[in-house]
């Protein structure tokens, strides 16, 4: 039989995050396979209330994980690492990073009891790590997190170039330019590649994107003009943002304070892995607290409206022994996500109310992307000319867009969704399989699937409230006609103003005061006749069919 090269996306090819990509060769349902990143999403209060992550399922995985070689990993966002601490333990394979992400995944595997050493760092290309058939390198790549790199995965059936996360930008202030001399260096080795899996997410933008060094001035304008404390948040591992905010606060005779794990864990680790050089010294929110407000800049998390981050701490009242007053300045130097518009809002709002003023991205002085934007693709297809192209990293108008921006080149292109198998060897792609692929909550310390009915259980709870109902029967079998009731999340009143839980009451104990002895013998029939009784009176009286829990107390004989 013969051997086939397969690429199957298990997370973040129908989505934007939750990345997590497997591919692999040798005989069909025998290939070595590795998975490129593993990565979560976050959850919100409408579709997965009390959720705080969202991964992928790696059932397919876990089952042929005798078949997996390794892990690889592009870069240090939580949408493809953010996984790795609670999902390795399933899948137990070396990880290899570059340093700055392999210094982050190592601390997310100590923080889970997980061994650190199970993490290699690598050097980037031309060093080769060679894992079963594939032989792969780091391609060094710009991104809005240091030390991103695209992979060259080469295999018996041809070079594949999988870009991960990148935009075209030449000046990056930290980290590694977009060089594409070094694509086109990739393009002409051996018989050049074969398959190019692409960033999709910005396919829309039609103009070229901006490098990261445009804003030095507009923010350093900024920071030069405000008369108070001065505030800023972004995404805690943009470190060159945070260095770009930092040089703007020394030049303007400004103090630099941290608040927030996150941000000083990633300012660390720029210090402990070298990317991160002649950042302005920093001083703690005491010290902070007692310079004059225009000698201080707090770079402080929460930019996505996290509720427990400093951001909306701040905007709450102090945080930390600091406090925001009228004429303070807040900046949100970067773009809102979609979907935490609302969350973002509370806090600009908050922010407002108290009389700090508040500036965004929209305007685009203070923020550039971190992806790619339609020509910036267009240009790596140029240069790496790939046989094939399977856009990636983005949700289904994002890889259908991208499908038909390859296809108009002349380029092969087909969308590929999360679980769906597709056979890369031959000259045109084809799928032969469809792999179950589903989420994983983290609720709470538990991971749970997202079908198990938990979160169901919740949302419907939070939509229609809830009826505790509690009866008593006797030794005889003869039920205690009196009902108790206990309401959640409802209306106390009925239409005419009386207490909606005795009302329910008084109903159920006409049913309790009639119901034949077969009935009451019978728990089910019990437990569906008082349900249906509970909904039909709070339906009449408030316009809510609540979720009932019945308990039926039993009485013994001494």
């Amino acid at each position: 039989m013969a051997e086939r090269l397969i690429y199957l996306p298990l997370g973040g090819a129908g989505e934007i995050g939750m990345n997590a990509y497997v591919y692999g060769y040798g005989q069909p349902g025998k290939e070595r396979l590795i998975l490129v990143d593993l990565g979560v999403t976050f959850g919100d209060m409408e579709g997965s209330p009390g959720i705080d992550l969202i991964m992928p399922d790696l059932t397919w995985l876990e089952q042929n994980r005798h078949r997996l070689e390794a892990i690889f990993v592009t870069h240090g966002h939580e949408d493809h690492i953010g996984a790795l601490g609670h999902m390795w333990g399933r899948l137990d394979v070396p990880v290899y990073a570059r340093r700055f992400t392999g210094t982050l995944v190592r601390l997310k595997m100590e923080e889970h009891g997980l061994p650190a050493e199970a993490v290699n760092i690598v050097a980037p290309r031309p060093a080769v790590t060679q894992v079963g058939p594939f032989s792969v390198q780091f391609v060094p790549i710009s991104h809005s997190i240091p030390e991103s790199s695209a992979l060259i995965i080469d295999t018996p059936a041809g070079r594949i170039v999988h870009t991960g996360d990148f935009k075209t930008d030449m000046t990056p202030v930290l980290g590694d330019a977009f060089d594409p001399v070094g694509l086109s260096e990739i393009a002409a080795e051996g018989k050049g590649v074969k398959v190019l899996a692409c960033d999709s997410t910005n396919i829309f933008s039609t103009h070229p994107g901006r490098s990261e060094a445009v804003l030095a001035t507009p923010i350093l304008e900024w920071v030069m003009a405000q008369p108070n404390m001065v505030v800023a948040t972004t995404f805690a591992s943009n470190i060159a943002r945070l260095k770009t905010l930092a040089d703007a606060a020394r030049a303007s005779g400004r103090k630099v304070c941290l608040l927030g794990r996150a941000m000083r864990r990633m300012v660390s680790v720029g210090f402990d892995s070298g990317v991160l050089k002649d950042f302005p010294d920093t001083i703690g929110p005491e010290e902070a607290a007692k310079l004059p407000r225009n000698k201080v800049m707090l770079l402080v998390t929460g930019s996505q409206g996290e509720r427990r981050a400093a951001s909306a701490q701040l905007s709450r009242g102090r945080y930390l022994g600091l406090s925001l007053k009228e004429g303070d300045s807040f900046l949100f130097s970067s773009k809102t996500i979609p979907g935490n518009e609302k969350s973002v809002g509370r806090i600009m709002n908050a922010l407002s109310e108290g009389g700090i003023e508040v500036y965004d991205a929209d305007d685009g002085l203070y923020h550039v992307s971190g992806h790619a934007n339609r020509p910036d693709i267009e240009a790596v297809h140029d240069l790496l000319k790939p046989k094939i192209v399977i856009p990636m990293h983005g949700e289904h108008l994002h890889l259908r867009e991208h499908m038909m921006l390859a296809r108009a080149k002349g380029l092969i292109s087909e969308v590929v969704t999360n679980g769906k198998m597709l056979d890369l060897t031959g000259d045109r792609p084809k799928v032969v399989d469809h792999v179950e692929t589903g989420r994983l909550y983290l609720d709470g310390n538990q991971l749970i699937g997202a079908m198990d009915g938990v979160v169901r259980d919740r949302i419907r709870l939070a939509l229609n409230g809830h009826a505790m109902v509690s009866v008593i029967v006797d030794e005889d079998d003869k039920v205690l006609p009196d009902a108790w009731v206990e309401l959640m999340g409802l209306s106390e009143k009925t239409r005419a103003g009386g207490d909606l839980a005795r009302h329910v009451e008084s109903e159920l104990s006409e049913f309790l005061e009639r119901a034949d002895a077969r009935t009451v013998r019978d728990d089910g029939k019990m437990d569906e006749a008082i349900r249906k009784i509970t909904r039909q009176v709070t339906m009449e009286e408030i316009g809510k069919k609540p979720e009932v829990t019945v308990i039926i107390s039993r009485l013994m004989a001494d």
